[in-house]
């Protein structure tokens, strides 16, 4: 055997690692983010304040001043802390180990966000994914029963769902919880909350058992790394133990508290792109050999119903146009020919329904 084969745990060995395209010189609408920056006099004072920040000292690890903010902010009801993460994909992790008693499952709907299945085979648990409905609605009976077979330490329900965009029924997604009851913990994903405008956290006293997990990488931060989780208490806890101790840097920590002061601004690039949003799935509609799913996210899922014209061939035609999009029909059956666009601002907008046009058309 290979040193890899004699140190490497297997189901690792069998993963492909998580894959980030060079955008350079295109039009970049594959990542879901805000595509607007902060205004100039915003940008100054954010610059004058980070000058300050001491690069020379650790953070101090209980992060209370940016927590406290995030809870004024943010809507967390009172009573609940939240637990930090560089990004929701530490949280996921912190999570998947916190919980990784020998024989635990992670459950989820599918298709989903991949992080949920590689956090939970990283952490050697094993994943169920469950298939949505043909209209990627939540297959209620489905979950129940797997729920009832597998008995899941850990479920994951996106609220809107990644990659397509729309959110669940509020009442299955309850029914969900009630299912689980004190043998697991529900993680109610909301990452794209900003778009939805509908969300879990005030109800997180319903459920003992519930977290809700958000990140303000898609309200306009991805580059500051920041994700938060809300849960009762004595679950927080446990998951804070995990945590490394200054896993969030001096300098996030410094623009994290300086944009809540300025939390209006973000809020109203989010309107725009919901604006942004509604203008482009017209768009697409009209074009013929294009179905537009529903979103509630910063993202439109469409499926190319042109006969003779593919996913995979129009996605390599906008990428030949310098247009960069998401092709996600091969992580699941039910995405057979789809292609997932992020809203951008007006003129990236109009350039890729220029493309795509055109694309669609040779």
């Amino acid at each position: 055997m290979s040193l890899i084969e004699n140190i490497i745990r297997p189901e690792v060995r069998a993963l492909a690692a998580y894959h980030v395209p060079d955008a350079s010189g295109f039009v970049k609408l594959d990542a879901m983010e805000n595509p607007f920056g902060l205004p100039a006099h915003l940008r100054e004072q954010l610059g004058r304040r980070l000058a300050d920040v001491a690069l020379n000292r650790y953070p101090v690890p209980s992060y209370a001043k940016l927590k406290a903010g995030i809870i004024e902010t943010f809507g967390v009801p009172a009573g609940f802390d939240v637990v930090l993460g560089n990004g929701s994909d530490e949280l996921i992790s912190i999570v998947s180990i916190a919980c990784a008693k020998p024989g635990a499952k992670v459950l989820a709907p599918v298709p989903g966000f991949v992080m949920y299945e590689m956090s939970a085979k990283f952490a050697g648990l094993e994943f169920v994914g469950v298939p949505l409905k043909q209209d990627f609605s939540l297959d209620k009976e489905t979950m129940l029963a797997a729920i009832a077979q597998h008995r899941p330490a850990i479920t994951y329900l996106a609220y809107p769902n990644n990659p397509t965009g729309n959110l669940f029924n509020a009442d299955d997604m309850v029914a969900v919880m009630q299912a689980v009851g004190d043998t697991g913990i529900v993680i109610v994903d909301e990452a794209y909350q900003p778009f939805a405008e509908q969300t879990f956290m005030g109800r997180l006293p319903e459920f003992p058992n519930m977290a809700v997990m958000r990140t303000v990488s898609k309200l306009g931060l991805a580059g500051i790394r920041l994700g938060y989780m809300s849960a009762a208490p004595e679950l927080l806890a446990e998951f804070d133990k995990v945590r490394p101790p200054y896993n969030i840097n001096v300098l996030t920590e410094a623009t994290a508290e300086f944009l809540l002061e300025h939390a209006a601004v973000l809020d109203e690039q989010a309107t725009q792109l919901r604006a942004e949003r509604a203008k482009l799935a017209s768009a697409l509609e009209a074009l013929p050999g294009v179905e537009v799913f529903p979103s509630a996210a910063n993202f439109l899922l469409i499926r190319v119903t042109k006969t003779g014209c593919d996913g995979g061939e129009l996605f390599n035609r906008l990428l030949e146009r310098r247009v960069l999009i998401k092709n996600v029909g091969k992580m699941h059956t039910l995405l057979e020919n789809c292609l997932r666009v992020t809203v951008g601002a007006s003129d990236e907008n109009k350039s890729f329904l220029t493309a795509f046009a055109a694309a669609l058309a040779a």
